[in-house]
């Protein structure tokens, strides 16, 4: 398994914005809600599953996309399972601790 991400420091912030490997450069859409997977945002370095789980228990906030990103996030426990979107069959969630 494999996933690309992106790491941000900002202000003391850290986001990860994780996705599978296999959707970048997709857009899903569903009414008037639209997800693109952006290699700009999603980044071009491709982490594992071990990688993924590190970066985003030490995460403030996440942006979370695909069924193997999300399913690893509510893994771990950063995701609640009720609480993630499907936008045109792609599974996203964020995350952001307070």
């Amino acid at each position: 398994m494999s996933f690309r991400m992106k790491i941000y420091r900002v202000k003391g912030e850290v986001m990860v914005a994780v996705c599978d490997e296999e959707i970048v450069g997709m857009d899903f859409r569903e009414g008037e809600l639209r997800l693109e997977i952006k290699e700009d945002f999603y980044g071009k370095d491709v982490f594992d599953e071990d990688d993924v789980k590190r970066a985003l228990r030490q995460a403030t906030i996440a942006n979370i996309s695909g069924e193997r990103a999300v399913k690893l996030a509510i893994s771990i426990g950063v995701v609640d399972e009720k609480r993630v979107l499907r936008i045109g069959g792609c599974p996203h969630a964020q995350m952001v601790v307070m």
